[in-house]
């Protein structure tokens, strides 16, 4: 028997403001992990879809939340899928030099989100859930790695307006906060 789609899938935001233009020489390495990394995920197992400006392979230009702030967004089948990107492939080389490129955030930069499958997120919707997070800490409707829902909880309690993620065939193995193998 062949194991069906699932009818979530795992958006994820970030931001991180720069400590120099991208042009900057001193941002050059950071730059020139871009391709690579955006690589890696699109051929990762349960990577989905990234944002990317028109025209472009990446969404560096893109600057929804500040001309010093760069930003990612990003559709993953599941949280393992995601979590095994981030932090188990070429991408943690780059989180380990992030304070050498980019300002320390104080508020929320990630945001995780369940989303119904074949659904790409906006921008806005990106930033609203970032902006939700800041302001209410994790639910259902925006969370982290560190305290994470399943798509079940958030079909279970969506925001007025908001389409649930199908709670039937979501990953409910897990309910309530999960907490990650390694701290990141």
């Amino acid at each position: 028997m062949t194991a069906s789609a699932p009818a979530a899938h795992l958006a994820q935001f970030n931001v991180a403001t720069l400590r120099h233009p991208l042009d900057d020489p001193r941002i050059a390495p950071f730059v020139e992990l871009i391709d690579p990394v955006n690589a890696s995920a699109d051929r990762a197992p349960g990577f989905v879809w990234r944002l990317t400006e028109d025209g472009e392979a990446d969404a560096t230009g893109l600057r929804p939340a500040g001309e010093d702030v760069i930003v990612t967004l990003s559709v993953w089948e599941t949280r393992e899928a995601l979590w095994e990107f981030a932090y188990r492939s070429g991408h943690l080389e780059a989180m380990r030099r992030r304070r050498d490129w980019f300002e320390r955030h104080v508020e929320a930069h990630l945001v995780l989100w369940w989303v119904p499958a074949g659904h790409l997120p906006t921008i806005g919707e990106a930033l609203e859930r970032l902006a939700d997070l800041r302001a209410h800490g994790p639910s259902p409707h925006a969370f982290t790695f560190v305290s994470s829902y399943t798509a079940a909880e958030a079909a279970v309690h969506p925001r007025p307006g908001e389409v649930p993620a199908d709670a039937e065939t979501a990953d409910a193995e897990t309910a309530g906060p999960v907490e990650p193998a390694v701290a990141p």
